[in-house]
């Protein structure tokens, strides 16, 4: 900051008439010395606008969780039909394509329930191989269910309670509260055997507590050959969608000073978002800015908790926050802008430490030269023999622009060790081959990617084993090609 004075002359004495300090955001003129004057009329809108803009940039990164989540039910409701007591399958690449990093080796079944119109909500989970969740709309985690849950695959009735919500006869639920009205339900159906599988979809179900003694069907909503997003919006949409998921939540302790920041420029629980011209302006750019900061926080993290192998390897956790979104004397704010700018809802099976229970994502954004991945490159991923797992493992591909499934014509985007024609080499290890174009006689190994878009990948552990906690299996660099 450089301090600038422009000074005039009277007859009788000669003072400063304004002085001006030179800053990042540009002159700022006062009516006298800075410490003694006030700012020009100039000088108070920038200030205004720097301010507006400042607070919107972070509250972009704030609200990365909620916006998310609020847009995949947007699109679940108006162009899939959906309702709160319906599930969605989504089963299909093509159905999935609009998940942020979905796992395109299994099935989901989801919901997405507004507990102010149903009331307590009873989720109906079978017995069997399936791994599930529920989240609030902060996408943190209420409960799991399945296998990492408290019913450990045996099946169970979860109840899920919302705020100023009171139930009676808890008998035969597993209750637990819900600091959402809104809530993300997802269930991975891990079942081998199609009869299984089949019957493990159709028992679970989702109804209203006040119809526990006579429970309607659940309906099941097939996404089909509709197109739809769960990719943030960008520019003005972006602060709709917070808007309108605000009003229909009530605010958090924690949030109360963003939520106080929010009503400069316009946005403001119990009022309709009508940005006036300089808000519109200010919340666009942002909406640009706060972006750009994501991808930084993301895909370059900093004083986050990352690392799982030796520092010359480039895999790291990539759910590296506290489920909670907490730390001893802070939120994790940047942790959980990282996770939720590129993913999409968290679990305590997802951050396992128990060998053998949930799952663990791997994630990179850089080959072994430290580059970053490029589809316009091929790169071989060489996974060695003996993975870690007593399920399967997958190699999925995702697209920096939406953070979902590759798009490709191929429709491919993972590999996995569930897949019987996958390529092996002599000791059990495998080499997977990403890029434009498929190695000879490895195109059941090969991912196709695209010049011109960046990506990054998720390899994940199903049921880890004791060798992926004491690194004694460690999974190599993508290699470029030459």
């Amino acid at each position: 900051m450089e301090l600038r004075e422009d000074v005039v002359m009277s007859s009788t004495l000669m003072r400063p008439l304004e002085q001006v300090v030179e800053t990042r955001i540009g002159d700022l003129s006062f009516t006298h010395d800075f410490a003694n004057g006030y700012p020009t009329k100039e000088t108070v809108e920038k200030l205004f606008d720097e301010r507006d803009f400042q607070r919107a940039c972070q509250a972009y990164l704030w609200a990365l969780p909620i916006v998310g989540v609020a847009e995949v039910q947007h699109a679940a409701q108006a162009v899939l039909g959906a309702s709160d007591l319906d599930v969605i399958i989504y089963e299909t690449y093509a159905e999935k394509l609009g998940i942020l990093t979905a796992n395109a080796t299994t099935p989901y079944i989801c919901g997405y329930p507004d507990l102010a119109r149903t009331g307590p909500l009873v989720i109906n989970v079978p017995g069997g191989a399936g791994a599930g969740f529920v989240d609030d709309f902060w996408q943190r985690p209420i409960t799991d269910f399945g296998l990492p849950g408290p019913d450990r695959g045996k099946g169970a009735k979860y109840l899920i309670v919302g705020p100023g919500q009171t139930v009676t006869d808890t008998q035969g639920f597993i209750v637990t509260p819900s600091s959402t009205m809104n809530l993300v339900i997802a269930f991975r159906n891990l079942e081998t055997d199609p009869e299984r599988a089949d019957r493990l979809q159709k028992e679970f179900r989702v109804y209203p507590y006040a119809r526990r003694d006579n429970p309607p069907a659940t309906r099941y909503v097939n996404v089909g050959e509709r197109k739809w997003s769960g990719t943030h919006p960008r520019g003005l949409g972006y602060w709709e969608r917070l808007a309108e998921i605000l009003n229909r939540e009530p605010v958090q302790e924690r949030d109360r000073i963003m939520m106080a920041m929010l009503r400069s420029v316009g946005i403001e629980k119990g009022r309709p978002f009508q940005p006036n011209a300089r808000q519109t302006k200010v919340l666009t750019e942002a909406s640009l800015v706060g972006e750009a900061m994501a991808k930084a926080n993301d895909f370059d993290k900093r004083q986050m908790e990352l690392s799982h192998y030796a520092d010359s390897v480039h895999w790291h956790l990539s759910l590296c926050l506290d489920v909670t979104q907490e730390a001893d004397s802070y939120t994790q704010l940047d942790e959980r802008s990282a996770w939720f700018y590129e993913a999409l809802c968290t679990s305590a099976g997802m951050v396992t430490k128990t060998p053998g229970i949930g799952s663990v994502y791997l994630g990179a954004y850089k080959d072994k030269d430290g580059n970053w991945l490029d589809g316009a490159n091929t790169y071989r991923l060489h996974v060695p023999p003996n993975a870690p797992v007593k399920q399967f493992w997958s190699l999925t591909i995702y697209d920096v622009a939406t953070r979902c499934l590759t798009k490709n014509k191929e429709e491919i985007a993972d590999r996995s060790s569930r897949q019987p024609d996958l390529v092996k080499n002599a000791d059990g290890s495998v080499d997977l081959y990403i890029g434009p174009n498929a190695p000879a006689g490895f195109e059941k190994n090969w991912i196709p990617t695209a010049p011109g878009k960046a990506w990054f990948p998720y390899f994940r552990l199903y049921a880890p084993t004791e060798a992926h906690f004491d690194r004694t299996w460690i999974l190599p660099d993508f290699e470029k090609m030459r």
